[in-house]
Formats: C-alpha cells, structure tokens, sequence
C-alpha cells in the first residue's frame, strides 16, 4: 500500500486532487448556503460546449472552455440579477444551450481521434505539472480574495439585507461566479466534467450536516474533501477501480454516514 506514495503519477495525482478537493470544498459551501448546488452540475456541464468548440477548432480544449464557462457563469448571474428568471431557471437554460452547442461542435468534427471522454471522466493519474500549475495558480487568486468570505458570507445567508447595507453584492456575485467558473474549468481535467460538480456539492452538504457556523461549516468542507480525496485515491489503486469515481462514492458514503447519524441523535433526542 506505501508503496503508492513514491510513484511519481501517484504524487502527482495526490497533490492535483488535494487541490482540486480544497478549492472546489470551498467554493461549494456558497452554493450549498445558497441552494444553488444546480449551478456546479450546470457550469461543468456547461463548459463541455466550451471543450467541443476547442476540439473543433484544433485548439487546447481547455483553453477555450475557460472563457466559455465564465461567459455563461456571467450570462446566468446576469440573467438573475437583471430579470425575474429565478437561479435554477437561468443555470437550466444556460446549461441546456451550452449541450446543445457542444454536441453540435462534436457533430461538426471530422477529427474522429479527438478524444471527448477524456473531459467527461476525467485522468487523475494522468496529471501533467501544467496542470498543477493551472490549480496552484487558481489557488493563490483565491487565497488573494479571502478578504471577500465575509461579504460572501453575509450574502448567502441574506442577499436583500447585504444589499440594503449597501455592500456591493452584484460585483461581489459576479466575482464569485468567475472565480467558480475557473475553478470547474481547471479541474475537469483531472476529475471530469460528470464528477466534478460533485466535488462542489458533497463535501459542503456533509459539512452543513454537522456545522454549527459558516466559518466551521467552510473547514470542515475542506477537511472532508481533501480527506475523503486521498482516501479515494488510495482505495482506487488498491482495488484497481476508477480514481475519481471512487472518491466520489467515498464522499456519498461519508455524507450518508453523516446524514443517518444526526437523523439518529435528532430523534434520540426528541425521546429524551
């Protein structure tokens, strides 16, 4: 089992998936505050537009789909702020148009050895240093906005009253949504556009399961993905089994873990 720790792919996949895991874990906890988990199926499901167009274009996929997803995460922030389209509403009909488009690019592709399931399941242990540098850079422009947790904070348990106080909730929203974007984007390679919207959702859900605050609610988010990443990580490679699956259905199996479990204090208590 140790010995998967001085493989140079198994290192690579760890430190990727950490990453991953940590800034995807931190991220979620406003979508779940905010009841739009729906949006980080929608821009990962969205951004497959953005990697056929890549495709078609002979272009690094990626490179495209970056400024594709964050036009679209834009576009629904817009649409929500600007209409009475409510968010689930805007994200379905983003990320409906965003499908269509890429299976329409796919269609228009003669390249037959362009490979899309690459970007839908995702190669953990396939990871390049070019990767990890793309997600160590998104790390430190994160870490360049935590000053913002507070307003994002406050605007995801309410949106009205941060307005009312004047904070600038648009602008911070529209930061948010970019900074969300990329995040989906650079992590698709690694985990796949099926899997990493899960990274988004899991671990904040099982965190607000046993939170008593945001602030802890957001460390035990990423506590619990970076955790349950390298657990997924070392159960994949010891049964033979698909990294990012497997991590995923360690993340599902910790949340309901956690779900029964306060279900059974909850009720045990109501006894008492």
């Amino acid at each position: 089992m140790f010995e998967l720790f001085t493989l140079p792919f198994m290192q690579k996949a760890m430190i990727g998936g950490i990453l991953v895991a940590l800034l995807s874990s931190y991220y979620g906890v406003f979508l779940v505050q905010r009841k739009m988990s729906f949006l980080g199926s929608g821009l990962a499901h969205a951004a497959f537009g953005g990697v056929a167009l890549g495709l078609l274009l002979k272009a690094e996929p990626l490179w495209v789909a970056l400024p594709f997803t964050i036009v679209v995460s834009l576009m629904i922030t817009w649409v929500h702020h600007k209409s009475r389209v409510e968010a689930d509403s805007a994200v379905g009909i983003f990320f409906s148009t965003s499908m269509a488009l890429g299976i329409v690019f796919m269609t228009f592709n003669n390249d037959k050895s362009s490979n899309a399931l690459t970007y839908l399941f995702g190669t953990i242990l396939a990871i390049e240093g070019s990767d990890l540098f793309l997600i160590g850079a998104l790390l430190l422009i994160t870490l360049s906005t935590l000053h913002l947790w507070g307003r994002w904070a406050y605007a995801s348990f309410d949106h009205e009253l941060a307005r009312s106080e004047e904070l600038p909730v648009y602008r911070d929203d529209y930061i948010l949504s970019t900074l969300l974007a990329v995040n989906i984007v650079v992590s698709i390679k690694i985990m796949g556009l099926l899997l990493v919207s899960a990274f988004l959702v899991i671990p904040p859900a099982t965190a607000r399961l046993v939170a008593r605050s945001f602030s802890t609610m957001t460390i035990y988010s990423i506590v619990i993905g970076v955790s349950t990443t390298l657990i997924g990580l070392m159960a994949s490679y010891s049964l033979d089994a698909p990294s990012g699956a497997t991590i995923i259905l360690v993340q599902a199996l910790l949340f309901f873990f956690f779900a029964l479990g306060a279900k059974s204090l909850f009720q045990t208590r109501i006894r008492k």
